[in-house]
C-alpha cells in the first residue's frame, strides 16, 4: 500500500515524533509498502518531498491508502489529528477521536477507571476549593502533572508540601488543567496492546530508570533507562498485567495500538498509571521492543497497524452518518 507517515507536529515533542516517523517509514518500506513522509511543521504547515500538501475533503491525502500518524502530543495525539483524517475519509493507524481524547487526558482517563473500578493510585484535580486537603490526604511524595502533556513534561514530584504550589505553577505553564496523584512504591511496568475489536498483549517489561525518575532525559537520553523484559514481577503479575491492558484498552475504547503503563505494588497488585495511544515507535521505543520480544518483528508490527487501520476504516463505513 501507499501510506504517508505524518511526523513533527506542534507539541514540545516534536523532534521524538521525527525520529518515531523515520523509523515508521524504514519499517514500512521493508514490509514492502511505499512509505511517503510529511512532515507537519512547529507552525502546523504540512510538507512531503514534493512541497506543501493540500488537504482536500473526500479526496485523501496524497492519493494515500492509509495514513500512519506517528505524531506524539498535543495537536497529534489527542484526536485532533484523527479529526482531520476522518473529515478526509482515509484510514489511519491508531484511536479514532474520542479514544485518542480521552487517553491524552489524564483527568478525565483517570475518572473513567474509577468509575468501572479499575484500581490505580489516588489523585486530584487542581480545581475548586479543596485540592489542596487532597493533596495532604493523598501523603508525600505526590506527583503534579499537566493533565494533556506526555514525555513527563512539565511533571514534578513534590517532596514536602510548600513544594506544591510552585510545581502547579510550573504544570499550568503547560496546561489549565492540573492532576496531582499519589505515588507508588511498585515497580514501573509497561505493556503494549495491538488490535481492534480483539486486541492482543505483548509481554510486559519493568522500567528502570538510571536518574531519580523516569523523567523526559531518562525517555530519550541513551542509557538513561532500562527495560527489562520479561518483567521480573512473577508469573502471575505478568498474567494480571497483561489481562488488565487489553481490560482498559477496550474500556477507553481504543484501536491499533496503545502502550499501557503500570504500576505493580510489593504485594503483587497491579495499579494502571496510564494509556498512551501513539507511544514513542522508533524501532528501539518500548512499544516496539515489546513486541520483538514477544515474537513481532518492527516491519511487520508497522504492516499489522496499516492492516488494521484500514480494516477499522471499511467497517465505519459501513454505518450512515
Amino acid at each position: 500500500m501507499r501510506v504517508a507517515v505524518l511526523s513533527g507536529g506542534r507539541s514540545s515533542e516534536h523532534d521524538v515524533s521525527l525520529r518515531s516517523g523515520a523509523a515508521v517509514a524504514r519499517g514500512l518500506r521493508e514490509a514492502g509498502h511505499e512509505a511517503i513522509e510529511v512532515t507537519i511543521g512547529r507552525d502546523g504547515a504540512w510538507r512531503a518531498p514534493g512541497g506543501a500538501v493540500e488537504l482536500t475533503p473526500g479526496g485523501g491525502l496524497l492519493g494515500v491508502d492509509a495514513v500512519f500518524p506517528a505524531l506524539h502530543g498535543a495537536f497529534g495525539e489527542d484526536g485532533s489529528v484523527q479529526g482531520l483524517l476522518e473529515w478526509l475519509e482515509v484510514p489511519y493507524v491508531g484511536s479514532d477521536v474520542l479514544a485518542s481524547a480521552i487517553c491524552m487526558d489524564k483527568l478525565t482517563l483517570k475518572r473513567l477507571f474509577a468509575a468501572h473500578g479499575v484500581p490505580q493510585v489516588d489523585f486530584t484535580a487542581v480545581e475548586g476549593n479543596d485540592w489542596w486537603g487532597r493533596c495532604e490526604q493523598m501523603g508525600l511524595p505526590l506527583w503534579v502533572k499537566p493533565s494533556r502533556m506526555g514525555s513527563s513534561v512539565g511533571i514534578t514530584r513534590v517532596a514536602k508540601l510548600d513544594e506544591l504550589d510552585a510545581a502547579v505553577e510550573l504544570a499550568l505553564r503547560h496546561d489549565p488543567r492540573v492532576i496531582v496523584e499519589a505515588s507508588s512504591p511498585g515497580r514501573e511496568v509497561e505493556c503494549s496492546v495491538l488490535g481492534n475489536e480483539e486486541p492482543e498483549a505483548s509481554l510486559p517489561g519493568e522500567i528502570v530508570a538510571h536518574g531519580t525518575w523516569y523523567d523526559f532525559e531518562a525517555k530519550y537520553t541513551e542509557g538513561g533507562m532500562e527495560l527489562r523484559v520479561p518483567a521480573p514481577i512473577g508469573d502471575h503479575a505478568i498474567a494480571n498485567v497483561r489481562e488488565m491492558a487489553v481490560s482498559v484498552f477496550t474500556l477507553a475504547g481504543c484501536s491499533g495500538l496503545a502502550r499501557c503503563d503500570f504500576f505493580v505494588e510489593p504485594d503483587g497488585s497491579v495499579l494502571v498509571n496510564e494509556i498512551n495511544t501513539m507511544p514513542g515507535f522508533t524501532d528501539t521505543s518500548v512499544y516496539a521492543k515489546l513486541w520483538e520480544a514477544t515474537g513481532t518483528g518492527y516491519p511487520e508490527l508497522c504492516d499489522r497497524l496499516v492492516q488494521l487501520a484500514v480494516q477499522r476504516h471499511r467497517e465505519s463505513r459501513s454505518y450512515e452518518f
